[in-house]
């Protein structure tokens, strides 16, 4: 019987006692061989849990099912890209996993090797990541959007001995060739991967190199009948390592255990998720990020759940098609981004009306802040519960939210909610380390030792681990988000945006977040981005920049003087004539790259000046152009 009854004893628990608090959650998945000891916290940061306990992944989301509901439904893979919807059952599921896991033994992959997954969301790709989970072998997926001199440091990095491939993925009607990437990458790369397994879909021309190069639909019809037994890992083993940007411009592996991992992702489906076995889970994001590996790939099956994989956009063929797929396959669970409901934004909000969702439990958010005009719009549109949750590439589970599985603790509008069990958060500040009060801004921080489910260390660089990660609030060995985070008094916290994206004017510390909320506020408003400008004066101005929700509006200078002048009176009025941005830019839309996640730095460079950088992933070109025409500066090419 778990001794808590409320959100905040849960959490108390969770850190007074964690051995006993792990202990129970631990018994949510199979363990092939007891563990001896749940943590070990023996070498500071670095953290070992379920010690001497053997598991396997891949047995407790497909295997571990089987006797109770082979025939039910496993993967929905849904693309509105070439009109295919095809679902698996977990009978199903399990034969395609193995048939992918004998392809990868003929090709010599085995126990601690290295595969590396450069795909689209297709079926073959969740094979493939449940095949390496199954034999013991270490994933590392790239998002499919990355060129090739990205791709090529990942592959140096990760020394993978197969990479698997396709021809090619669809975005918007268009064809996104991934082969000639991946030939450039090895060319440019110094690590030569044995061989490359290649999906063809059909979509674009794909040369092979003769030694290299295998077809996989031969080999999946010679290892039809494969039949490929689980091997146990030891909690600690690595079972993937994922690629965040680092400030140094070269990419950190972040590295992930076998057991931690699934107790912390099953535990999640229980505590936060409230999802079921037989239900569906919808989450929208891309394998190439760690929300398609949680959310995606491991974590609902874990749970017994349906998971849908979705290769399109949240408006073709229209609006209206998330919330179709939450009709016709009755998903109880779905997991998006801020940016794909501010898309939504500024389409016909009928869409929301239009399909029956009232299987819907939730809808939850992450990715990047939550601004609250957008959360209002969705909550009320969709008229379920909208939740936020903040989280990182290195946590792999949620920092901050609320769990409707302990407590039915309200959302909050604009905080993502509080701290979650495991993690003992803390707001520091930036120059003393010492904890700030309630409603005082500071640095979200995590006394380690961190809870199971985040990252081990960075693959092959313990060093930078530490000194990236514990080394940079002063006096004190605390995991740093490098967010600024507010709290109030009841607990719940409010992300003010990244710590080296804050605007220094006159002294005064503003982050962006704050600006950009006050902002999308406007009721013409869409979407906006914030950036610091250098300035002579005051050290940094605040430069807006505003997407407009109707197209028609801001086509005349002087309509564009009006929504600005009416902008920055609405900013003085919340935040104060300090956080008055120096101009409000109308724009048609925000550089971002292909998962959402707008360039503000590029933005800034732009203003300055200056080159913008690594544009490999940015989902339209056009839009710097406006940028640069809007501010009057060109640099040259």
């Amino acid at each position: 019987m778990e001794p808590a009854t409320t959100l905040r004893e849960f959490h108390q628990w969770s850190i007074t006692d964690r051995d006993g608090f792990w202990r129970e959650q631990a018994k949510l998945i199979y363990w092939h061989k007891p563990f001896k000891q749940v943590l070990d916290y023996s070498h500071p940061p670095f953290t070992r849990w379920f010690v001497g306990g053997e598991t396997n992944l891949c047995y407790n989301a497909i295997d571990r099912h089987l006797d109770t509901q082979a025939d039910k439904p496993a993967l929905i893979f849904v693309s509105t890209e070439t009109g295919v919807e095809r679902t698996y059952s977990f009978r199903q599921l399990h034969q395609e996993v193995m048939r992918m896991a004998a392809i990868f033994q003929q090709l010599g992959v085995g126990r601690g090797d290295r595969v590396l997954l450069y795909m689209p969301m297709i079926p073959e790709a969740v094979f493939a990541m449940y095949a390496c989970a199954r034999i013991g072998a270490i994933h590392s997926v790239v998002f499919g959007g990355f060129a090739s001199h990205s791709l090529a440091s990942r592959i140096d990095d990760a020394g993978p001995k197969l990479i698997v491939s396709a021809d090619g993925g669809m975005r918007g009607g268009r064809v996104i060739p991934y082969k000639p990437a991946l030939d450039e990458a090895i060319e440019l790369s110094s690590h030569k991967p044995t061989h490359c397994l290649l999906i063809d879909r059909g979509l674009a021309p794909m040369a092979r190199t003769q030694g290299r190069d295998v077809d996989y639909e031969p080999l999946r019809q010679k290892h039809f009948g494969a039949s490929v037994p689980v091997t146990w890992l030891e909690s600690n083993e690595v079972s993937y390592t994922l690629y965040t940007s680092g400030t140094t411009g070269k990419p950190k592996g972040v590295q992930r255990d076998v057991g931690g991992y699934a107790v912390a992702l099953a535990a999640s489906m229980k505590h936060i998720y409230c999802g079921n076995a037989g239900e569906t889970y919808f989450s929208s994001s891309d394998i190439g990020w760690v929300v398609g590996h949680s959310y995606i790939i491991y974590g609902p099956l874990l749970a017994g759940m349906a998971t849908i994989l979705f290769e399109g956009t949240p408006i073709c063929p229209d609006a209206g098609i998330l919330w179709r797929l939450v009709e016709k396959y009755r998903v109880t669970v779905m997991f998006s981004a801020p940016t794909a409901i501010r898309v939504l934004k500024k389409q016909d909000a009928g869409w929301l009306k239009k399909y029956d969702t009232s299987s819907l439990r939730a809808l939850f958010l992450a990715g990047e802040p939550l601004d609250e005009p957008t959360a209002r719009w969705i909550t009320e549109g969709l008229g379920r519960p909208v939740i936020d949750n903040y989280w990182q590439t290195e946590t792999g589970w949620p920092i901050l939210t609320v769990a409707h599985g302990v407590e039915k603790t309200p959302p909050r509008l604009g905080s993502p909610g509080m701290p979650m069990y495991g993690y003992d958060v803390r707001l520091l500040d930036l120059e003393t380390g010492e904890e700030v009060g309630p409603n005082q801004k500071g640095v979200v921080a995590i006394v380690p030792p961190l809870p199971p489910g985040c990252l081990q260390t960075v693959w092959r660089d313990d060093k930078r681990f530490v000194s990236t990660y514990f080394s940079t609030l002063p006096g004190k060995q605390v995991y740093s988000t490098f967010d600024w985070g507010i709290r109030d008094s009841d607990g719940y916290t409010f992300i003010l945006g990244r710590t080296d994206d804050v605007i220094n004017v006159a002294g005064h510390r503003l982050g962006t977040r704050e600006i950009e909320e006050s902002i999308t506020s406007h009721p013409a408003v869409a979407d906006c981005a914030v950036v610091g400008v250098s300035d002579p004066i005051k050290g940094q101005v605040a430069m807006a920049f505003a997407v407009l929700r109707d197209t028609k509006r801001g086509q005349s200078a002087e309509d564009r003087a009006l929504l600005e002048k009416e902008i920055m009176t609405l900013v003085d009025k919340q935040l104060g004539a300090v956080a008055r941005p120096t101009r409000v830019h109308i724009i048609d839309g925000l550089p971002k790259t292909r998962s959402g996640k707008v360039l503000r730095r590029s933005i800034q460079a732009i203003c300055e000046g200056r080159d913008p950088g690594d544009l490999t992933t940015i989902e339209d070109p056009g839009v710097l152009e406006q940028i640069r025409k809007a501010t009057a500066i060109s640099i040259a090419a």
